[in-house]
């Protein structure tokens, strides 16, 4: 396995910000083995530092941006482009600004920078990942997927339709991430934007200090008072940012993505679902189970004992937001004795309790409500849509919609795989369990 790396010294880099036009300035440091990459906000009150995590997305249009606290640092995905490139694994990024600067609307300025500080190995293996389940996520008509594949490298295709704009058309471009690659085919590639977005934005107050000079202002006959460095080169920026969105997932990814008119959010959402897939490879290779909760923890927590104790593991827990937990259905099941004899089905008021079980585990995520019982209080929307029998596995997800001191509502699902097979709003009640 590769070793970790940071980079060898310091460097710094001033400009503007994409969309605020505000000055920034921008120092890159080295950083502690297993630090990951690390924004601090030095023009705070105090200095916050924020890790480059799915953790701390925060939610933009047409760029993307982590928050902690009162704290954001915008537009960070040309430079994550590069420190992914470079397989920069630790750095510390010391930002004055709201927004990383521009530069030349592109990463070959942070690329160069950061190839120029060197490189220096450290005495740990990289963190990676290999892609082992297939992801499928769509926005509208773009989607994006993240599929296995016989390669010690990321293979990235990108499917860029801009049919209906005669100035880019259609691009499609296939590639290896690797850095001698990115830095002759990717770096150079800088942003676009069609020339009725930009005096959209500059309307909004949104880049008024940039000229089609600064930036790929596109029309019909293509860039307004500038050219393109290829032909492609639109294409060839979607993928840079897609490198750098999912440098969010803080590992060297191993597989394929392939990816059509996806944009920042679904880029995002993608990077969610390989860090809980790195996750759950984690926990296997350390436990022999993909379970964050095994049976054995879940009766630490849960009151309910044979034949009623319908959750069998937890495979995903989201703070106090959402867990999904599994529940393996078999033939050996009492219930199935007498519902019904020759044609065994899982009674639907059983799915929902299943559902109850899984939502009060998400409930003692939560450190005030643990020691509490969460006792069934109503249902609403209550849908049963198919059936359940032995040999199925039941996927259990329940989401927090309202959380107080005493009751809770959750929006629960259960799913055969893709299928829905119940669904409901679940009211709970939440009391002192040496009450009941």
């Amino acid at each position: 396995m590769k070793p970790q790396k940071t980079i060898a010294s310091e460097f710094r880099l001033s400009g503007k910000g994409m969309f605020g036009g505000q000055d920034a300035k921008v120092l890159f440091k080295p950083a502690e083995v297993d630090s990951g990459i690390v924004f601090v906000r030095m023009d705070m009150p105090e200095p916050m530092r924020i890790e480059a995590n799915t953790k701390n997305i925060g939610q933009r249009s047409r760029r993307t941006a982590i928050i902690k606290g009162d704290a954001s640092i915008e537009t960070i995905e040309h430079c994550l482009s590069a420190v992914n490139a470079l397989e920069i694994d630790n750095i510390t990024i010391e930002v004055e600004g709201p927004e990383l600067p521009c530069m030349d609307g592109g990463t070959l300025e942070y690329f160069k920078a950061l190839k120029k500080c060197g490189s220096i190995e450290q005495p740990k293996p990289k963190k990676e990942m290999t892609i082992s389940e297939p992801v499928m996520l769509t926005e509208g008509d773009a989607s994006i997927y993240a599929l296995p594949c016989a390669s010690d490298e990321l293979q990235i295709t990108y499917d860029m339709d801009y049919t209906q704009h005669t100035g880019i058309g259609r691009q499609m471009l296939s590639c290896s991430l690797t850095t001698d690659y990115y830095e002759q085919n990717l770096a150079p590639a800088r942003t676009f934007l069609l020339e009725a977005e930009a005096l959209q934005f500059q309307s909004h107050g949104i880049g008024t200090h940039l000229t089609p000079k600064d930036i790929l202002v596109i029309n019909s006959d293509g860039p307004i008072k500038n050219s393109f460095r290829f032909p492609n080169e639109c294409v060839r920026h979607k993928i840079v940012d897609l490198i750098g969105d999912i440098a969010l997932v803080g590992r060297r990814i191993k597989g394929r993505i392939v990816a059509y008119k996806s944009g920042h959010n679904l880029n995002q959402m993608l990077a969610k679902k390989l860090v809980l897939q790195a996750e759950q490879q984690d926990r296997v290779s350390k436990a022999g189970t993909d379970a964050l909760l095994d049976i054995r923890r879940i009766q630490k927590i849960l009151p309910h004992r044979y034949p009623f104790l319908l959750v069998d593991k937890i495979i995903e827990i989201d703070g106090d937001r959402l867990i999904r937990g599994v529940k393996n259905v078999t033939f050996n099941e009492l219930f199935f004795q007498g519902h019904f004899p020759g044609t065994p089905i899982m009674p639907g008021v059983l799915i929902l309790e299943a559902l109850a079980q899984v939502s009060g585990l998400l409930f003692a995520q939560k450190l005030e409500h643990t020691g509490k019982l969460a006792l069934l209080l109503g249902m609403d929307a209550v849908k049963l849509r198919k059936t359940v029998v032995p040999g199925d596995q039941l996927i259990l997800v329940s989401e927090t919609s309202r959380i107080r001191s005493k009751t809770a509502v959750c929006k629960c699902t259960a799913l055969v795989g893709d299928a829905k097979a119940a669904e409901a709003e679940i009211m709970f009640m939440l009391v002192d369990d040496e009450t009941v």
